[in-house]
């Protein structure tokens, strides 16, 4: 039987999406592009949907605050993108953000993204 995994830190998280063969990270390109190595597949905002946001925040460093995004693509492949916030973005200029507003927001429960 399958160990539960606790899920109050990206490091968890993270670990529960490989497990579940999920751990498809979408990365912007040096092109402008957003990109799954995993899947061979690029991107429109179009073709994907926000299916859940966890948002980690620092106890003392600013550095480590972030955001998973799991996200569903037209195919019904589950990946994730990964920021963290403000100036502390590993994106440079609005290319990241401007993709992130544009896709759909369909929140799921995590059972049903973990099933």
């Amino acid at each position: 039987m399958e160990q539960p995994v606790d899920m109050n830190t990206l490091s968890q998280i993270l670990e529960k999406l490989r497990l579940k063969g999920k751990d498809n990270e979408i990365k912007m390109s040096d092109h402008g592009k957003m990109q799954s190595a995993n899947l061979n597949k690029i991107y429109t905002a179009e073709d994907l949907n926000i299916v859940k946001t966890y948002r980690f925040e620092g106890m003392s460093d600013p550095a480590d605050n972030s955001v998973l995004y799991v996200v569903e693509d037209k195919d019904g492949d589950i990946g994730y993108m990964l920021d963290a916030y403000g100036i502390y973005s590993d994106h440079d200029g609005p290319a990241f953000d401007d993709f992130l507003k544009k896709i759909n927001v369909a929140d799921r429960d995590e059972q049903e993204i973990f099933k």
